[in-house]
């Protein structure tokens, strides 16, 4: 295939991590690369590496997505490049404190990058999916997006959006050919927890996944259609206990009436 013909995976956070991984197995499967991190050097060795090793055209992009103005240049590219087929919403940080304890800046910062970011570039690529009636969109949310530690409140609530907006577009889009992913990692293997100011070191090894298993995990989770993969979870009934309590707490709340508890005149 030529690289007119090449289909794309765009790849956020790609220059370390989850991201670095999914490159490389996008790269793997066949597929171009469109690298967005904020580090050049990085992202130019990784571009280097997978161009030697696979034989398919790599671009970076480097960006901030916590900057607007890098963000919507991203989204510009993206909205604008036909041969992209897959967007990888991986780029992501943790501030782990206290809410009190968290700087204004760095919570609008973890809600620009965890959350804005993911909506930005899915809006800006859906139009194309969708005239084309194909196209995936993964999401790499957390297992903290349907729990809140008592340093992870504000990381919690920017990761339960990435969870939501998700499965909302995945109900949007079921009768179409756009297919979409929410992958929840537990404790994974990578820099976040220097970022988040907890090393990996100190959680208990039995808990952390490596990058590698996840990515890979995630991956066949979407091979075998899953639109929700939780990858070190071995039960998955678990989340469908979970999404049908979800719906039906929703399907008790459509009444006029307040609840009998309340002591209220109906």
């Amino acid at each position: 295939m030529s690289n007119q013909d090449q289909e794309i995976a765009v790849i956020t956070g790609a220059s370390s991590g989850i991201g670095k991984v999914y490159a490389d197995r996008f790269a793997k499967r066949g597929y171009g690369l469109l690298l967005v991190a904020r580090r050049k050097d990085r992202l130019d060795a990784l571009s280097t590496e997978l161009q030697q090793k696979y034989g398919v055209k790599v671009d970076v992009l480097v960006a901030d997505l916590a900057n607007v103005d890098d963000l919507k240049k991203v989204g510009t590219a993206i909205a604008s490049n036909e041969q992209i087929t897959v967007l990888v919403n991986n780029a992501g940080t943790a501030v782990m404190k206290p809410s009190v304890e968290i700087p204004i800046q760095d919570l609008e910062n973890q809600m620009d990058v965890n959350a804005k970011a993911v909506t930005y570039l899915s809006q800006a690529i859906l139009p194309r999916f969708i005239e084309r009636n194909s196209g995936t969109i993964i999401n790499i949310g957390s297992v903290l997006s349907f729990y809140a530690l008592t340093f992870s409140t504000a990381y919690s609530a920017s990761k339960a959006h990435v969870m939501l907006y998700t499965i909302g577009l995945r109900d949007e889009l079921e009768n179409t050919g756009v297919k979409v992913q929410l992958v929840l990692p537990a404790a994974t293997h990578t820099e976040i927890w220097e970022v988040g100011g907890i090393g990996v070191e100190n959680l208990s090894q039995e808990t952390v996944m490596s990058v590698d298993n996840l990515v890979d995990a995630a991956l066949a989770g979407l091979d075998q259609g899953e639109t929700v993969t939780l990858p070190s979870v071995e039960d998955a009934s678990l989340w469908e206990t979970f999404d049908a309590a979800r719906i039906k707490m929703f399907q008790a709340a459509q009444t006029k009436n307040p609840a009998s508890r309340y002591g209220l005149a109906q």
